[in-house]
């Protein structure tokens, strides 16, 4: 089949790789703008305008897909199918419709669940056991279409949104590569989505990565390794700020502590509204992801003292 891609981040790299190594014919990679990356702010590619140009694919970066002279360029290909896989724009109803065979696109969650921009870290947020990934029919709404295929994996409770996101995306290829054999066999099934189902994963904000001593422990874990690698779980700590990469669980009474003591320094164990976290692994800012006893090696705590919570005030 005459295929149009179209992606933006990592995640999407091994469905465009897949589309290559199944020897469809892909004629055109639409994906995001470049933008400013690092302290020096220079445009970078896009993860998956870099896998294209090293294949010798043509790339496609419009402002917005509702122009005119968008929608040309994508009839100019005269597509069988579109596959999108993370491409961070909506596609209007023109193009939507525009292959004979549709708009197919790879999901990171078990659908109705999680529809949105974020599903990987909201899943891990929310202390979900189960993910996955599907493949869907693309409608008008936001994730909304027909379910193709699902492939489910479990989220054991240590795993960070990082780490799943990686495994996840090796599934979207999978998941990909049989939707189509299905889809040239004609054995595809579709399944409407139960709409009472649905849940929403939104983008992420730095915010989020505030941490509040008074939540509980699981939560509070729950929270840092699903904002791991970004935006992270951020905490003050002498003028500046820590991060907090990893952490643990602990059952430790803490139930007549303040939210924030310091119980114990081997491990290094925080008080929290209910239980306690052993703190990892962190990176104090300015320095380089270390233990959290090199940690203390150079920056001496106590045990008693109070870590500060830096939520946002209501």
């Amino acid at each position: 089949m005459n295929i149009i891609f179209m992606g933006t981040p990592e995640f999407a790299v091994p469905c465009l790789q897949c589309l290559l190594q199944e020897r469809h014919q892909v004629s055109l990679v639409v994906t995001q703008g470049d933008k400013p990356k690092g302290r020096g702010h220079q445009l970078a590619f896009p993860p998956v305008k870099e896998y294209a140009l090293a294949n010798h694919l043509p790339v496609f970066q419009p402002v917005s897909l509702k122009s005119e002279e968008a929608y040309q360029r994508l009839a100019q290909e005269k597509p069988d199918l579109i596959v999108v896989t993370a491409y961070g724009k909506i596609l209007p109803q023109k193009v939507l419709d525009l292959p004979p065979y549709g708009c197919i696109n790879i999901h990171a969650s078990l659908l109705p669940r999680y529809r949105g921009a974020a599903p990987i870290q909201w899943a891990v947020i929310n202390g979900e056991t189960e993910s996955g990934v599907t493949s869907m029919q693309m409608a008008a709404g936001l994730d909304t279409g027909d379910m193709l295929l699902r492939r489910s994996r479990e989220i054991p409770p240590e795993m960070t949104a990082g780490e799943l996101h990686d495994l996840l995306a090796q599934d979207g290829a999978a998941v990909l590569a049989q939707t189509l054999r299905e889809l040239e066999t004609g054995n595809l099934r579709p399944e409407k989505q139960d709409d009472a189902l649905s849940t929403y994963a939104p983008m992420l904000t730095k915010d989020l990565g505030r941490m509040d001593w008074t939540k509980p422990a699981s939560e509070l874990h729950n929270l840092i390794r699903g904002l791991n690698p970004w935006p992270s779980v951020t905490v003050p700590f002498r003028g500046k700020r820590l991060k907090i990469h990893r952490t643990r669980v602990t059952g430790e009474d803490s139930s007549r502590a303040v939210p924030g003591t310091v119980l114990s320094l081997d491990p290094l164990t925080v008080a929290c509204g209910q239980g306690a976290l052993i703190l990892e692994e962190v990176q104090y800012e300015g320095a380089r992801r270390m233990t959290a006893a090199e940690f203390l090696r150079g920056h001496p705590m106590t045990v008693g003292s109070v870590m500060e919570s830096n939520k946002i005030k209501e």
